[in-house]
Order: C-alpha cells, then structure tokens, then sequence
C-alpha cells in the first residue's frame, strides 16, 4: 500500500498509536510542540543529523529495519561522545512517491527498536512527500550532570590518545559494497547496524578520565583533527597500534592499501578521546567492565606539531586525506 492511499495523518495516529509513552515526556507526538522534562541539575545536549538516499545510504544494499536502527545510532553517538544519556528523539522523513506503507513500518520498527535500546523515545517530527530520495533528519536530544560535560577543546600535551573498538570495518563494508561483493558479516553488521557507545561515553564522563571526546563518524583522521583544532593541539597516530578486527585484518593483510581505510574510512562510530597520563590507570579496568577494547593509538604534542602518522616501519608522514568531507573535493 502507497502512503497516498493511506494518508499522512493516518500514518502519524499509526505511529503515535506505536510509541510507548516516554519518561519525562509531558506531551509528545500530535501536538504543535513536545514539552519535556529533564533530571534536576542536567544539562540539556541537542544534536541534529541527515540521512540522505544516495549519498549515506542505498536502498538497495539496506533492509529498511536496520536503516532505522542505524537513523538512531549515528545521533545517539553525539550525545555518547559528550558524556550524556539519551532521552528524546524528533524524526523528520522525506518520503518517496513509490514508498510502500510496509517499508516505512519496517523502518519505524527499527526505529522504535534502536530508541527503546538507547533509552531515548520518539517525542515528535514530520513528514512530507520527496519528489526524489528518501531523507530522513533525526534530532537527538540527551542530558549530562553539570560538571560531567565532555568536549572537544580539553586536550593537553603528553595526553593519550585513545579509540574504543575497531577502525575501519563499516568503511571496508562499504569499499565491497561500492564493487558489487558481499562483505563478511561482521563487516555488514558494522556499516548497516552500528553501535553507539552510550555506556562507554557515561563511564569515562562519570569517571572523569577524558580531558576531550569525539564520536568517529568521519574518519579517525578527520575527527582527531577537530579536536586538535578545538584544544588548539598536536597529535601523532601510531600505525601500528590501530586496533583492527580479523576481517579486516585478514583483507589488509592482502592489500596494504586498505589501512588507509582504518585511517580515514568513516562511519565507526566508536568513541575517541585524549587521557591525561595520571589517569591512564583507570582505562584497563573501564575496558573491562565495558567489555570493549580500549587502545591507546598515539599521542598529544604541541599546536605546531600538527598531526602526523607514524607508519608500521617508523617513517612520520603528515597524512594528505583527513577523512570524509561532503563537500570536499574528489
């Protein structure tokens, strides 16, 4: 069934009918605006996010109940990257002509299902008709106890640089992807199913071990640099000590060239960020608890350093390609 036979307002009653009332939610989807509540002593985190057919995605590689699952992880991650919790999400949708009703069900099932995971709920948003791709804004709000609050612009000389997890997997799914191969299914699960680390975020806020912190969305390269950029800092990236997961360790094995990927690749989601060398103590037994592997991969040096990589045989080299850029140049 076409949206057009069944109507937006019938799609939004439907939608409204699915959501499960939300803590803190005074009044949520239906009316002209979303009153919320916030913990006392909070402070408010509001992040915004698109999802463009053709440009982040391709209906064709993507099943409609992971993209909804992925249109929550990758905000969510924000608020993740600040120290914060979930709580509210606004979702606006640009729909198709040909769109099938069932595919935008498989798609709020995801949805609804990724929210439920983070603890955040839909709250509100909007729908109109695309007269081309399916667009999909969501906006992440979340909260952080004042003095929790973790940014960009706190990294000092003699930190540690740290990631969570592995580098380059989604980037290689999507290398395959791009050559019409199918990607081993960790490496799928990565790209179309990512995870945001909502509870690592909190752990290392609550601990106060981060003296900055950022979701890697854009390449491990490019997002290191925003940080450098807002803590007016150096860094150098060991090569070597990239944490790789074995598919991706097995397909770099046969061509080098991929590393870059573990560099510069895009869309990991996991968390990076700089730790004082009096505090780097705590990160075995956070990792432990977190069940998530916590590795150092360089170190922060003076503003006039810039960023450099060190590769595998010890040759510094400043790295020409920072990571993804919209609108940088092919």
């Amino acid at each position: 069934m076409k949206l057009s036979d069944l109507g937006e307002f019938c799609f939004i009653e439907r939608l409204r009918d699915s959501v499960p009332a939300g803590s803190g939610v005074r009044c949520g989807i239906g009316d002209d605006c979303a009153a919320l509540e916030l913990p006392p002593g909070e402070l408010l985190l509001t992040t915004t996010d698109m999802l463009i057919e053709e440009v982040h995605f391709r209906r064709q590689w993507t099943d409609l109940r992971l993209l909804g699952r992925k249109s929550v992880a990758v905000n969510v991650s924000d608020v993740a990257a600040m120290g914060g919790t979930p709580r509210h999400l606004f979702l606006g949708l640009g729909i198709p002509r040909e769109m099938e009703v069932e595919e935008l069900d498989a798609f709020m099932a995801g949805f609804l299902e990724s929210a439920a995971r983070y603890g955040a709920c839909l709250a509100g948003g909007d729908t109109c008709r695309s007269p081309g791709p399916l667009l999909i804004s969501v906006t992440a709000e979340g909260s952080v106890p004042e003095g929790e609050l973790v940014g960009r612009e706190g990294a000092r000389p003699g930190d540690a640089v740290y990631v969570s997890g592995t580098l380059g997997d989604s980037a290689l799914a999507l290398r395959l992807l791009q050559d019409e191969c199918s990607p081993d299914p960790h490496l799928a699960r990565r790209h179309h199913d990512p995870e945001a680390r909502v509870g690592l975020g909190r752990a290392l806020a609550r601990a106060g071990l981060p003296t900055a912190m950022i979701d890697l969305s854009d390449g491990l390269l490019a997002d290191l640099g925003h940080i450098l950029e807002a803590s007016k800092v150096g860094a150098r990236v060991d090569e070597a000590a990239l944490p790789l997961s074995e598919p991706f360790r097995r397909a770099s094995e046969r061509d080098p060239a991929l590393l870059e990927l573990a560099l510069a690749g895009g869309e990991d989601y996991e968390l990076l960020f700089t730790v004082p060398p009096d505090r780097e103590a705590g990160i075995s037994g956070l990792a432990r608890e977190a069940g998530l592997p916590l590795t150092r991969v360089g170190s922060v040096g003076l503003a006039n350093d810039g960023l450099t990589v060190q590769d595998r045989q010890g040759a510094v080299r400043r790295p020409t390609r920072g990571g993804f850029n919209h609108f940088g140049r092919k």
